[in-house]
């Protein structure tokens, strides 16, 4: 790019009084981010501005402002026509004072665009990250499922279906047990979400005499979209058992509590 020829076409003064679109404002941008020398010219435009915003507080322009103020409020009650002197040095700074005023205007539109093309660009970022996200969540969640299954299609697994029990006669819930890897997985779609303060504990039971050891809480339970949760079980079940517990877990189950029960078939 000829980068003199770009600065000559004025399109850098329209940029600095905020009267381009959205699209050339973004195009400037990228050329600014490239040529030292268009930045230079836009911090020259911005001086001159602002020398021309400082006549605004000029004792000349101020003066005339008022004589004009006055001139008008003594016209409106004489009804007569307002003898202004055309000072040439005064309609200078007072076409200096609206055109700074113009420009002012300009960059106050100017940085509203920059401020919603910025914001836009952080939003599409938000975005973009989310869908990455998304598509990280998904992968993750295709891998656990076909882990599960290969665990379910085991044919050394053992499979225990939980019974509901009265506090809850819809409950059901089931146990694959890998023995040989001392795993139980438990799925438990059958189960409500438990209340605030509440959650799931896994028992396993010895049943002469019943004996119960907790397997542990199923935290977590209403992020889990697949319901199936996998815990240590070094025990020699005879059974399991969930009951609904305070947050944390019990040492001993809740039997009033208790949602499920399976017995394995010897």
């Amino acid at each position: 790019m000829d980068i003199k020829a770009y600065i000559s076409s004025g399109i850098l003064e329209l940029y600095v009084y905020g009267s381009l679109s959205e699209k050339e404002n973004e195009e400037v941008y990228k050329i600014l981010q490239e040529y030292p020398e268009a930045v230079e010219e836009v911090e020259r435009i911005e001086k001159t501005l602002q020398q021309l915003s400082s006549v605004m507080a000029s004792p000349n322009v101020n003066s005339l402002y008022h004589k004009i103020e006055s001139q008008l409020e003594e016209s409106t009650d004489k009804n007569t026509v307002i003898p202004i002197n055309r000072s040439s040095k005064n309609w200078a700074a007072y076409i200096g004072w609206a055109a700074s005023v113009a420009l002012l205007i300009g960059l106050f539109i100017q940085f509203n665009k920059n401020q919603k093309l910025q914001q836009q660009v952080v939003t599409n970022q938000i975005e973009q990250n989310l869908l990455e996200g998304k598509i990280n969540v998904a992968e993750e969640d295709l891998s656990k499922v076909k882990s599960l299954l290969n665990v379910l299609r085991n044919k050394d697994i053992i499979q225990i279906p939980l019974k509901a029990q009265q506090v809850d006669p819809s409950a059901y819930a089931a146990v694959y047990w890998d023995k040989e890897k001392q795993v139980t997985y438990i799925d438990v779609a059958g189960l409500p979400t438990p209340p605030p303060g509440k959650v799931y504990q896994v028992w396993s039971l010895k049943l002469d005499p019943l004996t119960p050891t907790s397997l542990g809480v199923l935290n977590n339970f209403s992020e889990d979209d697949q319901k199936i949760f996998s815990l240590k079980n070094t025990n020699a079940s005879e059974a399991f058992g969930i009951t609904l517990e305070p947050e944390g877990g019990s040492e001993s189950p809740t039997l009033e509590q208790l949602y499920t029960l399976g017995i394995i078939d010897s």
